[in-house]
């Protein structure tokens, strides 16, 4: 082989190697593909009534919405009290409460947007099967009054919660201060724990239905006032308003707000404690 044909081979082998280099690095366009199809997932900060978190339903819900939205979601379960003035606060960014009135106090202040109902399930009061205070079957303002006048243990969440928002409006209703009744006793603690501290005590209390079905095998309470108007218990959804908080992940806030309300979202709502509870712990209320 001459000299000219050994050049010639060379400069073949040399320019078959870098277009097999060049294409094992792709074009730009796909490397950013791929960035793009790794990224991390962004943080989103759900403060929630302890009753969501409590009954499970957050369970079922969250992981659908992460693997949707390419986002991790922080709960943080406590009394919707807290949770609204996490978003007045601007430490959350999305808020899912049940007490319509004070959320409407933070959506006139400016503090949160795109409010929209979600669900409903019901406040009912449950105590000891014995029924001491003789309230079963009562309307439940009446069934307040009966337990002051029997100074009945009745256990308060004492949270500022939704439910304990509900209660103190019942009390005030019958025109009782319940702290004048030697057997009330505030918790300071999320429904869960205090359900079992009223088992633990005999005493009456005003929970949620859905929290109560999914820790009643281990309570040994029973459901005695029901079905009042105005025990009904709605959730909304919305987001801390990013005008006025401008570090929330609004983004994220919107998109688990549009995913509450999806049909796709109310029909595991409607389905959720059928099988294992006989009934749905909640009811889909959308707008």
């Amino acid at each position: 082989m001459n000299l000219k044909h050994s050049r010639l081979l060379l400069l073949t082998i040399l320019t078959a190697l870098l277009l097999f280099a060049a294409g094992c690095q792709g074009s730009p366009a796909e490397s950013n593909d791929n960035v793009q199809s790794a990224e991390e997932p962004k943080d989103l900060i759900l403060a929630t009534t302890t009753s969501t978190q409590d009954s499970g339903l957050l369970d079922e819900l969250i992981p659908i919405f992460e693997e949707e939205e390419n986002i991790n979601v922080k709960t943080i379960a406590v009394g919707t009290g807290q949770a609204l003035e996490m978003g007045t606060q601007g430490e959350a960014d999305v808020l899912l409460v049940h007490a319509p009135a004070a959320e409407q106090e933070i959506v006139d202040s400016g503090d949160a947007i795109n409010r929209k109902r979600v669900m409903y399930n019901d406040f009912i009061m449950i105590g000891p099967k014995e029924d001491p205070a003789g309230v079963s079957g009562l309307p439940v303002q009446e069934a307040f009054v009966k337990i002051s006048e029997e100074n009945a243990v009745f256990i308060s969440r004492g949270d500022d919660s939704g439910t304990h928002k509900k209660e103190l409006g019942i009390w005030e209703a019958a025109g009782i201060t319940p702290s004048e009744n030697s057997g009330y006793t505030e918790t300071g603690q999320g429904m869960g724990d205090t359900l079992q501290i009223a088992a633990d005590r005999g005493g009456y209390v005003l929970t949620d239905r859905a929290t109560f079905l999914a820790h009643q095998d281990t309570l040994g309470l029973s459901i005695l006032v029901e079905g009042d108007e105005g025990l009904l218990n709605i959730y909304h959804v919305m987001q801390v308003n990013p005008e006025k908080h401008n570090k929330v992940y609004a983004e994220g806030a919107e998109a688990f707000g549009d995913f509450m309300v999806s049909d796709e979202t109310q029909k595991v709502i409607e389905e959720f404690g059928k099988d294992e509870y006989g009934e749905a712990l909640f009811f889909k209320y959308t707008e």
